[in-house]
């Protein structure tokens, strides 16, 4: 079993909706897939519970509770676990980040989430923990050409030294629209925003499995 912690210090920045739709992808791609939501607020298991066909299971759990959630879960035989981390609550996500096998930070294109990356970071490089960066809620493109938003924070983020997801998911109304009923992104109309979360997991899935590889038990669809 991999555990991904899907982590954003700095709130509002979509990591709920990041983790959800990592834990939908794995699910419609028949991995078998449990989500840890240790943040108070339980929005992801509010979201995965309001879901009217089957999908990933979800239990709310604490950072404190989170290595025997780990254990039930590789008791359980599932294949991955993903951890929806709170904001601001630095002795959770530690231990989030602890258990971890692959980290995934999330930050808007904004100064503030980009400042605020930065002890998160610096956890990760410290424990050695593979991980990646994505960058959430960033303008769409107009004639392929990036906003001056997006530009400034892909150079803060180089000159960091930050490991960069090739995929940069967008500001689109489908996510919201989707979660509201439980459903990815991939389950809706938008060809955009499906395209750019199942690139999204590609790259999440050779990272954990390798590019050809596939946990035990799990066909490719």
């Amino acid at each position: 079993m991999q555990t991904v912690a899907v982590v954003a210090l700095k709130g509002g920045s979509g990591k709920t909706t990041i983790a959800t739709h990592l834990a939908l992808a794995a699910h419609l791609r028949g991995y078998d897939t449990l989500v840890a939501d240790i943040d108070p607020q339980l929005s992801a298991q509010n979201v995965l519970s309001s879901r009217a066909t089957p999908g990933p299971a979800c239990v709310a759990s604490t950072g404190a509770k989170l290595m025997s959630a780990q254990f039930a879960a590789q008791g359980l035989g599932k294949d991955l676990l993903i951890i929806d981390t709170p904001a601001g609550l630095l002795e959770d996500v530690t231990e989030a980040i602890v258990l971890a096998d692959y980290v995934v930070m999330v930050v808007r294109p904004t100064l503030l989430d980009i400042s605020g990356l930065v002890r998160t970071l610096l956890m990760v490089r410290k424990l050695g923990k593979p991980s990646t960066v994505v960058v959430n809620q960033a303008p769409v493109p107009r004639e392929s050409v990036e906003p001056p938003l997006v530009k400034r924070a892909l150079r803060g983020l180089a000159h960091m030294q930050a490991p960069m997801a090739p995929v940069i998911v967008r500001s689109r109304t489908v996510y919201q629209i989707a979660l509201e009923t439980g459903r990815s992104a991939e389950e809706m109309t938008d060809a955009a925003a499906a395209r750019d979360i199942a690139d999204l997991w590609d790259f999440v899935a050779a990272a954990l499995w390798g590019a050809d590889a596939e946990p035990e038990g799990v066909e490719e669809a």
